[in-house]
């Protein structure tokens, strides 16, 4: 470790240093899918390299960068809160916590009305899973095949995640059932499980989803059985699909959602649970179930009321819907005549292109990064690549996503 310098803070100086402290093995699949580059600049849509070459942002962090990188307004309420605020004892209340809290309920379909911070979306899918299994008194979680939740204890057992088995035995008693068959799903809340957990679409998986019955019968197979429902929407909340949630296309409000750091408009690290009254009354009797230092942070919660006054400003899920269903429609068209396009598919500003394979999905992204577009390959189906950009993207960014996507393809 003496021997790292720091003499060079150029990419390559840099690059090396993350060899020798981070893994060999990271730098290399950045490479495989064209992300080895330092980022520089950062402003809306867009991203800027270490020489100022401009990219359309089409990765965004796995969809933090909702409001589009740098967003002014949020930034500018983080920078005034510096000067105001720190952390704040974290186990204690706080106007930040509090005012942020209240903000978020109001923002919130359905009855979701109390909430729990955190910082990373694994951390606030464990609270959500501990929080079930406390509630009921039972010990058994079901999920459906091919989500991908987090690499913390509860999180990564639900997960679809390849290699976990190097881990040894998870957190017990998970059962997976096939994704859009209530069949499977109605068998397993017959064994009365504590919960029922499941990504409503999944970004990393081809961003798939399913009949929006599906959801519905789910959401009353749990009421009939007395299971907690739990949607992640991580990757899919606050406007990407085209709704505030996907679940309001799905027509069933979970008792538990997660949501992640889109809530600050990826400002500052920043997840929550929100869930319903009936679930607070466990807190009421066991107030420290879950801890995080850093959840509620009072600085990340000026930045979170600010993004959502931004959410409620601008709308952006209006425009995810329309600028969703013009390349929805034009990459849809491609899929059809392009043999390597196997298939496109997600809502709003969430789409997946399936690819012939995982090299052609990776190939892609390098090809879309020499032309200005920045991508990245699907987590859990590594054949697809994800499309992610700001949910303010206008006409112009639009038509050069089809038009990178038609020339490259």
């Amino acid at each position: 470790m003496k021997s790292l310098s720091m003499k060079r803070t150029d990419k390559q100086g840099l690059y090396s240093v993350a060899e020798k402290v981070f893994s060999k093995s990271l730098v290399r699949m950045m490479g495989e899918q064209g992300h080895d580059f330092l980022e520089g600049a950062r402003e809306g849509a867009y991203v800027f390299d270490e020489s100022g070459k401009r990219y359309l942002d089409c990765y965004t962090s796995a969809g933090t960068f909702n409001l589009g990188r740098k967003n002014a307004a949020v930034a500018a309420s983080l920078k005034k809160a510096l000067f105001e605020t720190d952390q704040g004892n974290f186990v204690m209340p706080s106007r930040e916590k509090a005012l942020l809290a209240l903000r978020i309920c109001h923002f919130m379909p359905g009855d979701l009305d109390c909430v729990l911070f955190g910082v990373t979306r694994g951390e606030s899918v464990d609270a959500a899973l501990k929080l079930a299994r406390g509630f009921t008194g039972r010990s058994g979680i079901v999920t459906v095949d091919g989500g991908l939740y987090g690499e913390t204890g509860f999180a990564l057992s639900v997960s679809e995640r390849k290699g976990k088995e190097q881990f040894g035995m998870l957190v017990p008693d998970v059962h997976v059932v096939p994704f859009g068959d209530l069949e499977a799903a109605r068998s397993a809340a017959e064994t009365k499980p504590a919960a029922f957990i499941m990504e409503p679409i999944q970004a990393e998986n081809h961003c798939r989803h399913v009949s929006e019955v599906y959801y519905r019968d789910v959401r009353d197979l749990c009421d009939r059985h007395g299971i907690k429902l739990i949607f992640d929407e991580t990757q899919s909340g606050f406007g990407r699909t085209g709704r505030k949630f996907f679940f309001e296309h799905a027509g069933a409000v979970p008792d538990i959602l997660i949501v992640g750091e889109a809530i600050t408009g990826g400002i500052f690290p920043m997840t929550a649970m929100v869930f319903t009254p009936e679930l607070k009354t466990f807190f009421d009797l066991h107030p420290l179930i879950h801890l995080c230092t850093f959840g509620g942070h009072d600085l990340g919660c000026r930045a979170a009321m600010e993004a959502l006054d931004e959410y409620d400003r601008k709308s952006p899920w209006e425009n995810a819907r329309i600028m969703g269903e013009k390349l929805m429609k034009d990459l849809g068209g491609l899929a059809g005549k392009k043999a390597a396009l196997r298939s496109v598919s997600g809502k709003g500003l969430l789409i997946s292109l399936k690819l012939e394979s995982a090299e052609a999905a990776r190939g892609f992204c390098r090809k879309a990064r020499e032309k200005g577009l920045l991508a990245s390959a699907g987590k859990v189906d590594e054949s697809c690549v994800v499309l992610r950009p700001s949910l303010l993207i206008g006409d112009e960014e639009a038509a050069f996503i089809g038009e990178t996507v038609t020339g490259i393809i």
